[in-house]
């Protein structure tokens, strides 16, 4: 690595401040891999920081590396690492906890309040040609799993947790709010999971054109101020009912709301998309009804089951990628996935040239 020199990356000093610099590159500690990147995804929450500069208590206060969702290559392993060697193709899980608190040591690291997860506020994200990271957050990727499948494992894992935190199984019917590339691969996950039915709503046709194409059994235009008693009859229609699990992708006020009102008494809402700090939710009807009302944040254990899903050819996540950018193209990159131009789901960035690593 020694005559390497190259470490072009993407650093947010601030709103709508976004720039390419040559960094040091980082020397992997003992439990560490230094990874040669080869793709990132670009994530609502990477231009929310840019937009925004935070995201509730996360504020960008000093320059931060940016993007999380990223598969690489090993270049070079910790004197402690036995599960991974040079060469090794891996899919990055973005966040580890401190291993030692309750929450870890009970498996729910994702909880962790010393949490350290990629671009978000102190700690740098990974778009950048040499990144380290913790040996045992790096899955291997078999050899025919491309390296933007690797990428798309990060926004799969939380559709993933979401399945499994909404208990869906065999004959499940899912509605999901927000056909987003969370709602999206939340969609497949159910699918994948023996959903008998999923539905999706959006306020965007070609955003549900694309869910129907992955295997959406019916959907939902809602237009904005929509009457939400008639939201919830055209939604029981597709359902000859209700459904017993909602799974809110948005995170605006209509769509929590509507996770409450549309889903079946004693079933179950989970809520995934993040909105406000404070909304106004029918928390009576909720009581009243015995709905379950769940949160989602990130995922936790779920990278593996993630990967077994695409390794498997159960799920087909490459749909979700429309746009393909270079590093040095990423203001362009972020603008498209900002306005969501020609018809932008995911955007993948590529720090290594694209297939360089990937099965011919």
């Amino acid at each position: 690595m020694s005559g390497s020199k190259d470490n072009l990356t993407a650093v947010l000093y601030g709103i709508e401040d976004l720039r390419l610099e040559q960094r040091p590159i980082p020397v992997p500690k003992d439990d560490e891999v230094l990874l040669e990147m080869d793709c990132v995804g670009i994530c609502g929450s990477d231009v929310h920081y840019l937009v925004n500069g935070r995201i509730g208590d996360f504020v960008v206060r000093k320059p931060m590396v940016i993007g999380h969702e990223a598969a690489g290559v090993v270049a070079q392993v910790g004197s402690k690492v036995r599960n991974l060697k040079v060469g090794d193709r891996v899919a990055i899980e973005p966040g580890y906890g401190c291993r030692v608190c309750d929450f870890c040591k009970d498996g729910r690291y994702n909880l962790c309040l010393d949490m350290i997860f990629c671009a978000t506020p102190p700690y740098d994200g990974n778009l950048t040609r040499y990144y380290t990271h913790p040996a045992d957050f790096c899955y291997k990727l078999p050899q025919h799993v491309t390296m933007e499948e690797g990428a798309l494992l990060e926004p799969l894992s939380v559709g993933v947790h979401a399945c499994r935190r909404a208990g869906v199984g065999l004959g499940s019917q899912v509605l999901i709010l927000g056909a987003g590339p969370i709602g999206l691969v939340t969609l497949i996950a159910a699918k994948a999971m023996g959903a008998g039915r999923v539905v999706l709503t959006d306020l965007l046709q070609n955003r549900l054109d694309v869910a129907k194409e992955l295997g959406a059994d019916g959907t939902v235009v809602v237009e904005r101020g929509a009457d939400e008693q008639e939201v919830v009859k055209k939604v029981h229609a597709l359902f000859d009912g209700a459904p017993d699990k909602t799974i809110d992708c948005s995170g605006a006020e209509a769509t929590s709301r509507l996770s409450i009102l549309a889903t079946r008494s004693g079933g179950c809402a989970v809520l995934v998309g993040m909105g406000p700090a404070e909304i106004k939710i029918p928390l009576v009807n909720a009581l009243s009804r015995e709905v379950d009302i769940r949160g989602v944040f990130r995922y936790c254990n779920d990278y593996p089951s993630a990967l077994s899903l695409v390794a498997s050819g159960k799920i087909n996540v490459k749909r979700l990628i429309t746009h393909h950018f270079n590093i040095e193209e990423t203001a362009e990159a972020f603008n498209t996935s900002r306005h969501g131009l020609g018809g932008a789901i995911k955007v993948m960035i590529h720090v290594q040239p694209k297939d360089k690593n990937n099965s011919r």
